[in-house]
């Protein structure tokens, strides 16, 4: 009855991954641009020492590859949103000072007037470096990220002035995986790489945002399956100690 028990356990250890994944989904059904990246499914792995050589162990494993299906598109007329068309990514400075890229739209301007994400990683421009507006101008991007400025101070129409361009990528040809900040990189490259440039344009909507793509009833149907699963796995336990206990009995009484 050992090896039943054992095996419950070892379920309940594994599925911890597919809990922690469901949650983080779960935690960013509401997060502008976020992309589901964990999948996870377990397997079965032979238990090598001592014991008998049918002893298998289910163990998890899990990917975490970005799934750049898209979210629902929302127009809210503000300058700074943008949302990334088809498989476009940005490109930005992450805390570290690496190049990294996301999904995420909600653009701001910080007290220095840098062009920044809400969560203050800075947009770069097409060179690599970050998008200064001047202060008290007001800004326009355009379909291809291109950054204008208008002096609202100039007498008569005012020409919107060029600043830089958004840098973008297309990652139709690469997988891109989550790095530990939640921005993304190239699967199987060094972090601050740049992604290859090809053939097709990228481009993003101005004045619109792109939701999650997790949809919140699946994200709950799974949560709750977990959770009958590891209730499940704890009453095996439960049983088999009662029937351990029962089994203790009998021998006492035998004797």
């Amino acid at each position: 009855m050992d090896r039943l028990a054992f095996n419950a356990a070892a379920a309940i250890n594994e599925m911890r991954t597919g809990r922690q994944m469901t949650t983080n989904e779960l935690a960013n059904v509401a997060t502008p641009g976020f992309k589901r990246s964990f999948e996870s499914a377990m397997m079965t792995l032979k238990v090598q020492g001592a014991g008998f050589e049918s002893r298998l162990q289910p163990q998890a494993f899990s990917s975490d590859n970005i799934n750049m299906r898209p979210g629902v598109v929302i127009k809210t007329g503000r300058d700074l949103d943008v949302a990334m068309d088809e498989q476009t990514v940005m490109g930005v400075t992450a805390s570290n000072g690496e190049l990294a890229f996301t999904r995420r739209g909600d653009l701001k301007m910080n007290s220095g007037g840098v062009l920044e994400l809400a969560t203050g990683a800075l947009v770069r421009g097409q060179n690599g470096g970050p998008i200064t507006i001047p202060p008290g101008f007001f800004v326009k991007i355009s379909k291809d990220g291109s950054v204008f400025a208008t002096n609202p101070a100039q007498a008569g129409v005012a020409a919107p002035i060029l600043i830089d361009k958004i840098l973008l990528r297309d990652a139709s040809q690469v997988a891109l995986e989550r790095r530990e900040d939640g921005l993304y990189k190239v699967v199987g490259k060094p972090t601050n790489e740049d992604i290859p440039l090809t053939g097709k344009l990228a481009t993003l909507t101005p004045e619109t945002l792109e939701g999650s793509n997790v949809n919140a009833m699946e994200v709950m149907v799974k949560l709750m399956d977990q959770s009958r699963s590891f209730e499940m796995q704890v009453n095996v336990i439960k049983q088999n100690k009662d029937v351990d206990e029962s089994g203790g009995s009998m021998m006492r009484a035998s004797s």
